[in-house]
């Protein structure tokens, strides 16, 4: 027997086992369709920095027992999400992977997006969209913990190898989106600064802006009122959630 999850509020599962299946895109009225490229494209305008690659999207989830989650997943662009901002039109929830980074001291690694990206100020978990795989491969759980440590290494320089990161919990947040948020082995907090400091320089020295503008290291979810400009929905419940079970 499955059990659909409800979307509300930000939800986490806990999750020993993942199964994934890839799906059909929904079909999209030409109207629909329409609207979505207009908004997209007033997007881009606005912020030239974004652009339209490859991502998955969830068409579902489901409980299928006990820490056993069904996932299923479909290949859009990121223009798809422009449908959140057309009257009456339906987008898919996105889905994402997130790395909890703990400290050896017990604390846990937030990131602030830089003015460049989509979400602007916001401090989050490291981590970002997932992408479908190259033919010929699978998007599963070991796919998923690879796309993980991309994430650590792109934005923090930070290198762990996928079978070290753990699916650790699912979460389910704002517009229904999904992350899949995998636990890495802790590190000193002056190796973490080295290797963020170290990253965003190469980016600069290619002329390009970090992803990432700032790093803290927080012990609970208290101190994350300190951390100035809008949070990821789903930060503080983690964060809660990781430091209680210390």
């Amino acid at each position: 027997m499955t059990e659909t999850l409800p979307p509300a509020g930000v939800d986490l599962f806990d999750v020993e086992r993942l199964r994934l299946a890839e799906v059909e895109e929904p079909k999209l009225s030409q109207s629909d369709a329409l609207a979505r490229d207009r908004v997209w494209d007033q997007a881009v305008q606005a912020n030239p920095a974004l652009f339209d690659g490859p991502v998955v999207a969830c068409a579902g989830l489901e409980r299928t027992g006990p820490r056993i989650l069904f996932l299923s997943w479909v290949r859009v662009t990121y223009r798809h999400y422009a449908l959140r901002r057309v009257p009456g039109a339906t987008a898919l929830p996105s889905l994402f992977v997130n790395v909890v980074q703990p400290a050896d001291d017990g604390r846990v690694l937030a990131v602030r997006m830089s003015s460049s990206t989509a979400a602007p100020g916001r401090w989050q978990l490291p981590g970002g969209s997932v992408e479908p795989p190259q033919d010929g491969e699978v998007l599963d759980e070991w796919g998923l913990a690879g796309q993980a440590a991309r994430e650590l290494v792109e934005e923090l320089g930070i290198g762990a190898a996928p079978e070290t990161l753990g699916l650790w919990v699912v979460t389910r947040g704002e517009n229904s989106s999904v992350g899949l948020t995998y636990l890495a082995p802790a590190l000193p907090e002056a190796a973490v600064r080295a290797a963020f400091a170290t990253a965003a320089a190469a980016e600069r020295a290619q002329g390009c802006e970090p992803e990432l503008d700032s790093i803290a290291l927080v012990r609970s979810p208290d101190e994350l009122a300190g951390l100035t400009g809008p949070h990821a929905d789903y930060l503080e419940p983690v964060v809660r959630r990781y430091t209680a079970g210390r």
